[in-house]
């Protein structure tokens, strides 16, 4: 590795390799140039989709501390290094694969923690970072809105049994 252009490139995939919170790994043998730029468009927002050498990739690898992509590094690969929603990033792969048969998921990174495909596919397959916010969410307003009732209930039991005896005595005292 010993030429300038080789190192840059290292440099560079390095670099992305710590900038993005995941990585996937893919093999896109087959694919045309049309369905590639397609992809990326699909992507774009969420991450970078880059054709890689195995070789350089496997060092940069090395150098931002990560594991686990180097026995995925065989064949032509490219990785979406995501920087936005890992989730959404691997929904769009994961939707993009199903209608092109020819791109294949083979590994992938998450917060440096090595991902197999079918870990990928169980991550696509989550609803997005909003919708569990706004389930989470909806879950704590009604708890607080049952401890709300927990509170108030024995004072409006309360009022309930006072104005029944209240009436009760009204009744008893007309009768006499």
């Amino acid at each position: 590795m010993a030429r300038p252009d080789k190192a840059a490139a290292v440099a560079e995939i390095t670099d992305r390799f710590r900038a993005s919170n995941a990585a996937v790994l893919t093999e896109y043998r087959g694919l045309t140039v049309a369905q590639l730029k397609q992809l990326r468009k699909a992507l774009r927002g969420n991450a970078h989709y880059a054709v890689v050498k195995n070789t350089l990739t496997a060092i940069a690898a090395k150098d931002a501390g990560l594991e686990g992509l180097d026995a995925g590094l065989q064949g032509p690969s490219a990785i979406a290094f995501v920087h936005g929603d890992p989730v959404e990033a691997a929904k769009g792969l994961r939707d993009f694969a199903k209608a092109n048969p020819a791109l294949v998921i083979k590994a992938g990174v998450l917060d440096g923690r090595p991902l197999t495909a079918e870990e990928i596919t169980k991550l696509a397959d989550l609803e997005s970072r909003e919708v569990l916010l706004a389930k989470a969410a909806g879950a704590m307003k009604a708890k607080l809105y049952q401890a709300a009732y927990l509170f108030t209930a024995p004072a409006s039991q309360a009022v309930r049994t006072v104005e029944a005896l209240r009436a009760k005595r009204e009744e008893s005292d007309a009768a006499a």
